[in-house]
Order: C-alpha cells, then structure tokens, then sequence
C-alpha cells in the first residue's frame, strides 16, 4: 500500500536540472532510505516531496491529491521534515521547541489548547527527554537536540515523517540512538518514516526499503537484499564492495570496499570471501 508518490518528477535550480523524469512510491508504514553519492539530488528530492521547493515537471501525490493544490496547514497535519541541518532560536527551551509543531493545529492567537499540551508532553516522552523540557536548547548534546528535533515533528501528529541525514554530526552512538528511536516510532507508532543516510550498513540495518539514486535517477529501488549488493553499488557510488552478513542481523553489509579507477578496470577478485559473499 503507498499513500505517497511522485510522477515523472523534474526538479532543479534555475535552467540547472538535479532530478529527471523520476517516478517513486513510497511504502505505507514502512522506513524507506535514500542512498546516493553527494550531489545526486537526494536531499532535492526530500525537498520537492515536501513541498519545501517547488518541481518544474511532474506531480507528488499525497492520498491522491496533488500536493501543490494543497492547503499548507492541511498538508503540515499530515507530513514533517526535519531538515539536515535545523537551527533553532536562542533561549529557546525543550519545551518550547517541540510546541512548535502544534502550529497547523493553532488558530487565533495560536494559544496551546489542552490538547496541544497533551501531545507535546507525548512527544518528549516518547523521544525519552521529558526530563529535559524547562533545558535550554543550547545546554544539550548532539543527540539530545537530535531528539528535541524529532520530538516537534511528533508534535505535529503526522503520519509521515521525513528526515534529511538525521545522523550527521553525531558519534557512533548517538546514531544509533537516533535511528533506534526511529525504528520505535515506525514499530510502535506505524509512522512512516522516509530518510537520507550516508552509512550504507545503517540503510541496511534499519531500512524496509531503499531507493539508490545516481545524477537525479533512480538506479534500482527495493529491499536491503536488492540494493545492497555489489552490482547495486558499483553502479551507483563507482566502488567494488565485498558484501557480507551482520551476524546480529544477517542483513547485508558492506564489508570492505575499493574504489573503481574506471568501468573497464572492474575485475572480480578470486578472494574466498568475495566469492563466498557473492554465494549469498
């Protein structure tokens, strides 16, 4: 099932084309990861979905109606972005961050209703940092602002969330923390979450589906089994990747990797692991 599509999508800046003629449906409930090298139009792409920027070409269908037709606080109650890299007001505490996300539901003066305290208290205790809501922004680590983020798109009570590279900048750590989290809330909370990764093996790890641009092209989209393989990509990061299993989740992962020095110098090696990994 899928709520949410795009349609021959063209989108760019200016007369510079980044994303051409790509069609996607996104999984219903499901966490979908985009992976690509930098530069190929993955965050463009979140964007244009989002309605952040517009699309020169094409539709992006949210439960059959074209987004751009859209009232913004109608299409706000039904997807959230968190932005690669978000910044946030000085003197701002935790709590008045995550109120934020109540604005679609606001009216007149915008005071917070009852409700709106509800779901904000919800959303800090579902992020684990209900303990940080009178804490200034300012005073909190990496992963904790990462939460505090997360926690005002739950305030806004969307199905869909979306999440451009909500990793970086982070410890090893932390990004786990984060992407736990995210699982939690696609497991328990049937959010559909879509997101930007760089960390092939966390795509694998966390992803129900991935879709692998190259120049603003969808080269293959699938399962963690469908893409993450060497063939998948050399195509789409130019490199000649040994693929294994993570013996905790037998989900592929990328073992080693060299770089290609040209399409015509890809050789297959005769090492028992490459061979064993390509056995799989």
């Amino acid at each position: 099932m899928t709520r949410l599509s795009g349609e021959d999508l063209y989108i760019g800046y200016g007369d510079h084309s980044i994303v051409k003629n790509l069609s996607l449906t996104i999984p219903d409930k499901k966490i979908t990861t985009i992976i690509g090298s930098n530069g190929c139009g993955k965050s463009t792409l979140l964007k244009a979905i989002t309605r952040i920027i517009p699309h020169q070409g094409g539709s992006v269908l949210l439960d059959g109606k074209d987004i751009v037709k859209e009232n913004t606080k109608t299409l706000a109650r039904k997807m959230a972005i968190l932005p690669q890299t978000p910044e946030s007001v000085d003197g701002l505490t935790v709590g008045e961050l995550v109120s934020y996300g109540r604005f679609p539901y606001q009216t007149g003066f915008g005071r917070l209703t009852k409700k709106d305290l509800e779901v904000i208290d919800w959303a800090l205790e579902v992020t684990g940092i209900a303990d940080f809501k009178y804490r200034p922004i300012s005073s909190l680590s990496g992963g904790q602002r990462q939460r505090v983020w997360i926690a005002m798109t739950l305030a806004q009570e969307t199905e869909i969330i979306f999440l451009d590279e909500p990793t970086t900048y982070l410890d090893m750590a932390h990004q786990l923390e984060v992407l736990e989290l995210l699982q939690k809330l696609n497991e328990e909370h049937n959010r559909t979450i879509i997101m930007v990764l760089h960390d092939l093996n966390q795509a694998a790890r966390f992803a129900d589906y991935i879709i692998a641009l190259k120049k603003g092209e969808i080269v293959k989209a699938g399962t963690c089994e469908e893409i993450i393989n060497s063939e998948v990509l050399r195509e789409v990061f130019q490199i000649d990747a040994v693929i294994g299993r993570d013996p905790r989740t037998n989900k592929p992962m990328c073992m080693t990797y060299n770089l290609l020095k040209g399409e015509n110098e890809y050789e297959e090696t005769n090492h028992p692991i490459f061979a064993a990994a390509h056995s799989h």
